[in-house]
């Protein structure tokens, strides 16, 4: 019985199949999917998926593996085992606004993709701040007026820079997980050992 790795489309999803391809499996099946969203390999089942969703998937135990980002661990806090970090999808979580906009976070409204994080963090440090919550390009929200400061994944920073935004404080740094579905770890275990013990190669380089 072969697993299934449900794996975020993307960004990740490329950086993933390098990644593979680096430990010696053969990527072609996952390269030349075309739009096919399930695919076979000799190793293993792939779906592709959006990352909430793949953390959702490896929960219900529809896939036994997942490749997430971790921010989506951190934001949704599925019911998964978090495995282990793996060398890539590395980024940060910063807060970041206009550079002469107002650098004390006090009682500000922060847009960001990431409400339950971004109110953790500021309620830890005894801040209050009022979220507002957007799916697509949080950038605009401080040009437009509309928040003080963002909370978001910053990879390059070019996104901010062309947009007149600084980084103003840098939250955490964040990479991609393993993730597997609990169940899955104790029934399949002969498995899924030879793809953990793969992944697991490059773990004392991170």
């Amino acid at each position: 019985m072969k697993p299934t790795i449900a794996l975020t489309k993307g960004r990740l999803e490329k950086q993933f199949l390098a990644f593979l391809q680096s430990k010696g499996y053969d990527i072609a099946p996952l390269t030349d999917k075309g739009r096919k969203l399930q695919i076979e390999t000799d190793d293993f089942f792939a779906v592709f998926a959006k990352g909430v969703d793949v953390a959702t998937y490896v929960e219900h135990g529809i896939a036994d593996l997942g490749i997430v980002g971790e921010d989506i661990l951190l934001e949704f806090e599925p019911d998964v085992y978090d495995l282990l970090p793996l060398p890539f999808g590395k980024c940060r979580l910063a807060i970041a606004g206009e550079a002469e906009g107002p650098r004390s976070f006090g009682k500000q409204r922060i847009a960001t993709k990431f409400p339950n994080i971004t109110t953790k963090y500021f309620r830890e440090r005894g801040k209050s701040v009022d979220i507002v919550k957007l799916e697509g390009s949080v950038e605009l929200a401080p040009l437009l007026g509309l928040a003080d400061n963002i909370v978001d994944i910053v990879e390059t920073g070019n996104t901010l820079k062309e947009n007149g935004l600084v980084v103003k404080e840098e939250m955490m740094s964040i990479s991609a997980r393993c993730i597997a579905n609990r169940n899955s770890l104790k029934l399949k275990k002969s498995v899924l050992a030879p793809l953990i013990d793969s992944f697991r190669i490059e773990e004392a380089a991170i």
